[in-house]
C-alpha cells in the first residue's frame, strides 16, 4: 500500500487522537488530525485525502454533519465512523450520509488497520485498475470475484474473496487470526476459526497453479502470503 495515502482524522479526545495518529503514521499513512468538529470541513477543503475517520460525538459539529458536508465536496472519499455505541439508528444515519464502515470504541487498532486497507483497496489504491488485483501470476477481479490465471477462471465465494484480498493487500505481512476473523466473520470463536481454516485450505488449492505463491501459517497465530509479485 502506498505510503502517500492521506487520512483525515477528526477526534476530540486528545489522548486517544494522539495515539491513533501515531499508530497510523507508524503504518505509513500521512495523517491530518482535527480535534474540534467546527474546524473539520474547512480543513478538509484545503487538502486531498484518501480516507476520512470521523468520531460521531464531537464538540460543536457532530460527525454526521461533517460527513454530509464532506460528501458535498467529495462524493467518493471513503468515510469510517468511530462511535462509542453502535445504535441501530446511528448506524442507519451514518450509512445514509455515506459511511463506508463503522468501528465501535474500544477497538483493536489492528482491526481498524485491516478495515482501512480493505476500504482503500476497494476504492482503487494498489490496483491495476478499478477492479483488478494482481496476485503472483493470478488476476483477481474484486467486483466479479473471479480468480484468473491464463485461460482458467474460478468464481470465489464472498468470504473466499474477502480473505484473499485481506492476505494479498499486504504481501509478506503478518495477518493475525483474530484480525482476519473479526474483519471477515465478525467473531473469533471456535466455530468461525475452524471455518476460516477451511477457507485458507481452499485458497491454497486455488493458488497452487502458481508455485511462487504461499499462504504460510505463522506459529498458529496468523498467516502470511508470499506472492510472485512481492518485493
Amino acid at each position: 500500500m502506498s505510503n502517500s495515502l492521506r487520512i483525515f482524522l477528526v477526534e476530540d479526545d486528545l489522548s486517544f487522537g494522539s495515539v491513533l495518529k501515531s499508530y497510523l503514521e507508524i503504518n505509513d499513512f500521512k495523517v491530518t488530525w482535527v480535534d474540534d468538529g467546527k474546524y473539520a470541513v474547512d480543513t478538509f477543503r484545503k487538502d486531498r485525502f484518501d480516507l476520512c475517520i470521523l468520531d460521531v460525538m464531537l464538540p460543536n459539529v457532530d460527525g454526521f454533519t461533517i460527513a454530509s458536508s464532506i460528501r458535498d465536496i467529495n462524493k467518493s472519499v471513503p468515510i469510517i465512523f468511530l462511535t462509542a455505541k453502535k445504535l441501530k439508528d446511528d448506524v442507519l444515519k451514518g450509512y445514509g450520509v455515506g459511511a463506508d464502515d463503522y468501528v465501535t470504541k474500544p477497538f483493536d487498532t489492528d482491526i481498524l488497520l485491516a478495515r482501512i486497507k480493505a476500504i482503500v483497496g476497494r476504492s482503487g489504491h494498489g490496483r491495476m485498475n478499478n477492479d483488478i488485483l494482481k496476485i503472483g501470476l493470478f488476476l483477481y477481479n474484486r467486483k466479479l470475484r473471479t480468480l484468473d490465471i491464463g485461460d482458467d477462471s474460478r468464481k470465489l465465494s464472498p468470504k473466499e474473496g474477502q480473505l484473499l484480498e485481506l492476505l494479498a493487500e499486504s504481501p509478506d505481512t503478518f495477518v493475525s487470526r483474530e484480525v482476519a476473523l473479526k474483519t471477515i466473520w465478525g467473531s473469533d470463536d471456535y466455530f468461525t476459526a475452524r471455518s476460516m481454516d477451511v477457507y485458507v485450505t481452499k485458497l491454497r488449492k486455488y493458488l497452487s497453479t502458481d508455485p511462487t505463491i504461499m499462504i504460510k501459517n505463522i506459529h498458529g497465530s496468523g498467516f502470511q502470503m508470499i506472492t510472485g509479485n512481492s518485493d
